[in-house]
């Protein structure tokens, strides 16, 4: 199989997001100790506040069981490599970030699964009595991932442009 134009950025993406995912779940664990701290204000819709993610996205799915955890890892890990292989097949730069962005937030949450028995969540976002869920690095790159995704499906031009400037480079 031959290597499209974009797999090392692609790559290169996904091994930002997992790093910066860890780093930042380290840090508020292990040296800010944020759970024995609990809910910290930072600005007045911005709050550092520890949850442990047994399941997936909203609590969904949650497995208080080693089996459960080793499926939800498996799937992250067989999910990672399926994009991967996709990164590697793609000729388009928006779609190797948008990948490389859920490959490195799919491995962070699975590594947490691993390490913690849970993934570790700590951004809380508010504003006028409203909460969004709480969330982490890994799960904000899998939305930004998924939000390139989409725009690539839908937006008119963009695939015409890149498959230009395919041609062109040739």
């Amino acid at each position: 199989m031959s290597l499209g134009p974009w797999f090392r950025l692609g790559l290169g993406v996904a091994l930002v997001a997992l790093v910066l995912d860890q780093v930042t779940k380290w840090w508020i664990v292990h040296v800010y100790e944020l759970p024995e701290r609990g809910r910290v204000a930072v600005t007045p819709f911005f709050d550092l506040v520890m949850l442990w993610n047994p399941g997936i996205s909203y609590g969904l799915l949650a497995q208080n069981t080693d089996f459960g955890r080793n499926v939800l890892i498996a799937l992250a890990v067989v999910a990672a490599v399926v994009l991967t292989v996709w990164i590697a097949r793609t000729h388009n730069r928006l779609l190797a970030i948008s990948l490389g962005l859920i490959v490195g937030g799919a491995i962070g949450n699975a590594v947490d699964r691993a390490v913690y028995g849970a993934v570790a969540d700590f951004i809380s976002l508010h504003a006028y009595g409203y909460y969004w869920y709480v969330f982490n690095i890994a799960d904000a790159a899998i939305a930004v991932g998924v939000i390139g995704l989409l725009y690539d499906t839908v937006a008119p031009g963009h695939k015409i442009d890149a498959k230009r400037s395919d041609s062109s480079s040739n």
